[in-house]
């Protein structure tokens, strides 16, 4: 190919237009928005090199402007896009020798380079193929591109001393200032690393000398600048101002999502976050664990949902470095033990099976229960024990026992298997954990948990087609929630659980107070805080009320403070219906009932419609383990089932009726059932080992088939 051939294909290749290279430019870093597009995080998303979002022309200081210009084509506001005159003295420089070797290239020249990777500049200098290439693409640039919009992409361009790309990189990094507030001295420093961006610290200050001298400008103005910009470690300096750092847990969450986006990418990023809250969550979260300092807590995980659409409204995955060891680590994906927060998804589950009702008489009193190998004998956080409370005092009051004893009688498999309906994530199975489920004993994580929680204030539902509960459930679960009166039992009426307007709320805390929780709903938001240690270590009285709370409360009332409403209740949903209640545990009241287990009276010890007790199966008990002896006549090898009047079931198969039954045991892990009056199911598992005893088989009772 011929030279001019060469430059007439540069010629027949158009280069991109000013438009399109402005909206190809991509900073190094993503900046996330909040939804009102507000700036709230950077993310470095380029590793190989630094740039800053596009300037304008008009934001470059007039100092850089004269500089540059002067510095690499003081003609440029002359010629088309090649400086003959200057162009004919470097050729004839460099071929004759007469000095050192020049270069002609206009700014024009350069950024042709700078748009189009095939006419960047080998490393061993151009060809003359290369260079008529140059010029052509540069004439191309010129008939296409104003003056101003040339200039304006080659600053944005330019490579700079060591990562640094562009003019705007390099001021706010070597000097800590944005392009627009360069002066003279600082102006020809930038202009003379555009010429060498790695030279040696004595060429640049000469050649920003000589910049400065045209300009009839002292070059001692440049000892500041200098010092700056040309320093040990001045290219690793932090950007100035500093960039928004208000969710770097979240942007992690972000940066995936907008990876996922098909190239090119934008370089910003609208998320759903609102900045003044997510401030505030921040400052909050902080301030709170500022004061728990002495009682031995540094870590603490905020999330704030919009109940309509799941949106995060807030994410703070760590109280930060200032305060935290593992600043890195988002405590709000953390798996814990969430503690008693896991009680109102308990009671959820036994009103919709009809267990019981909010009016139901509970017994909170000392008790064992089999688990595993060994008893189980659950306390209260007092240590204290109540006798006869309703239902909703024992869910609102967060008392343990009647907790226990509800998760039991739905089972710990099937009380399992709901809770991993509503998104917790448990691991293990419902055998494993046993009755220590219904308090906490499995891991969630915080993000989980107030997802779960916003289903409750949805009613049930987790989004479109994922119906986990019943709408009457979930709604006597905030109802009694919401009841300041029926917590004052643990709380007391003056509690940081109390707000202006309706709200949801339940506190936890896990074994050895190494966790504590709080998490609740308005009529818009779903609010959940989780404070503690990330490494496990237990805290020192830090109970829910003086742990996470107070970092709740700040958060609601400050979002319906800026609605400009309170939250309302929400409406009665149909199934549910009001009744007056008289009894013996408290002062007759109006309940809330699903419809067909409401009483108007409840006194304990009496079976009405809806549960009024939990007595149920009282023999076997749950996880209770029986060996056989094969030396002993079958005959009298029985298992004896009481309870209430019923009807008895075992593994599916009906075996009879009866408050008293008795069963010839057969080895294996079974399921017994009483059927009671008024729809209520008891249900509890067993096993049976040994070796089958002799004529066992002639000995187990008909098994009556399913009816």
């Amino acid at each position: 190919m011929t030279v001019w051939g060469a430059s007439s294909v540069a010629l027949a290749l158009p280069l991109p237009t000013y438009p399109e290279v402005r909206a190809a430019h991509r900073p190094s870093d993503l900046i996330l928005l909040d939804r009102h597009g507000e700036p709230i995080q950077t993310i470095r998303v380029d590793p190989t090199a630094r740039r800053q979002p596009w300037v304008a022309l008009s934001d470059f200081s007039p100092a850089l402007r004269t500089s540059i210009v002067l510095a690499e084509d003081h003609r440029f506001h002359a010629h088309t896009g090649v400086d003959w005159a200057g162009l004919a003295r470097s050729t004839w420089a460099n071929l004759s020798g007469s000095g050192a070797t020049q270069g002609a290239s206009t700014i024009t020249m350069q950024l042709a380079g700078l748009v189009d990777g095939d006419l960047v500049r080998p490393a061993g200098g151009r060809s003359v193929a290369g260079k008529l290439g140059q010029i052509a693409a540069a004439r191309q640039i010129e008939a296409r591109w104003s003056k101003a919009q040339i200039l304006e992409a080659y600053l944005n361009r330019v490579p700079m001393r060591g990562e640094l790309v562009g003019v705007p990189a390099a001021s706010q990094v070597l000097l800590g200032k944005l392009p627009s507030g360069l002066d003279a001295a600082e102006a020809a420093i930038l202009a003379a690393l555009v010429r060498g961006p790695n030279a040696p610290r004595e060429v640049v200050v000469r050649r920003a000398c000589a910049l400065l001298t045209v300009q009839r400008i002292d070059c001692a103005t440049l000892g500041p600048a200098a010092a700056r910009a040309l320093g040990a470690g001045a290219t690793a300096r932090a950007p100035q101002p500093a960039p928004p750092n208000d969710a770097p847990h979240y942007a992690r969450q972000a940066l995936r999502a907008w990876q996922a986006l098909p190239a090119p990418r934008p370089a910003t990023w609208r998320t759903t976050l609102d900045a003044p809250i997510q401030r505030l969550a921040v400052h909050t979260l902080r301030r709170q664990l500022a004061e728990l300092s002495l009682r031995h807590v540094e870590d603490g995980a905020v999330v704030v949902l919009d109940n309509a659409t799941g949106e995060v409204i807030a994410w703070v995955g760590s109280s930060g470095a200032a305060l935290s060891d593992a600043a890195a680590v988002d405590m709000a994906l953390a798996r814990r033990q969430p503690g008693s927060t896991l009680k109102p998804f308990v009671y959820a589950m036994a009103f919709e099976r009809r267990l019981i009702t909010p009016a139901s008489l509970l017994e909170d009193a000392p008790t064992q229960l089999m688990a595993g190998g060994g008893v189980y004998a659950p306390q209260n956080y007092d240590r204290d024990f109540h006798g006869w409370v309703s239902a909703r005092v024992a869910l609102a009051s967060s008392l343990n026992i009647p907790a226990v004893r509800l998760g039991v009688m739905l089972t710990p498999d099937d009380l399992f298997e709901r809770l991993n309906a509503w998104g917790l994530g448990l691991s293990h199975s419902g055998g494993f954990h046993g009755a220590a489920l219904a308090l906490g004993s499995a891991e969630t994580t915080l993000a989980a948990l107030t997802n779960a929680y916003r289903g409750l204030a949805n009613g049930g539902r987790l989004g479109p087609g994922r119906q986990v509960g019943s709408a009457a459930a979930a709604w006597l679960v905030g109802d009694i929630l919401s009841d300041n009166a029926a917590r004052a039992v643990t709380f007391g009426l003056d509690s940081p659980l109390v707000t202006r307007g309706f709200a949801a709320v339940k506190t936890g805390t896990s074994k050895d107070l190494r966790d504590n929780w709080c998490v609740g709903w308005t009529d818009r938001y779903t609010v959940g805080v989780w404070v503690g240690n990330a490494g496990g270590e237990p805290m020192q009285a830090v109970s829910g009320t003086t742990g996470a709370a107070p970092v709740w409360r700040a958060l609601v009332q400050a979002l319906h403070e800026r609605d400009g409403r309170p939250s309302r209740a929400p409406p009665l949903p149909p199934g549910l219906v009001r009744q007056l209640v008289a009894g013996d545990a408290r002062p007759a009241r109006d309940e809330f009932f699903i419809a067909g287990t409401e009483q108007a009276e409840i006194r304990r010890g009496e079976h009405a419609r809806g549960g009024a007790d939990l007595r149920g199966i009282a023999s076997p008990k749950p996880g209770a383990l029986y060996a056989l002896d094969p030396d002993m006549p079958p005959k009298v090898q029985r298992i004896v089932f009481q309870g209430e009047p019923g009807t008895w079931w075992l593994d599916g198969r009906r075996i009879g009726q009866g408050a008293r039954l008795a069963w010839a045991p057969w080895p294996g892990r079974h399921q017994l059932e009483l059927r009671l009056p008024g729809g209520r199911v008891d249900s509890v598992r067993f096993e049976v080992r040994g070796a089958t005893p002799r004529d066992a088989v002639s000995s187990v009772p008909r098994q009556v088939p399913p009816q």
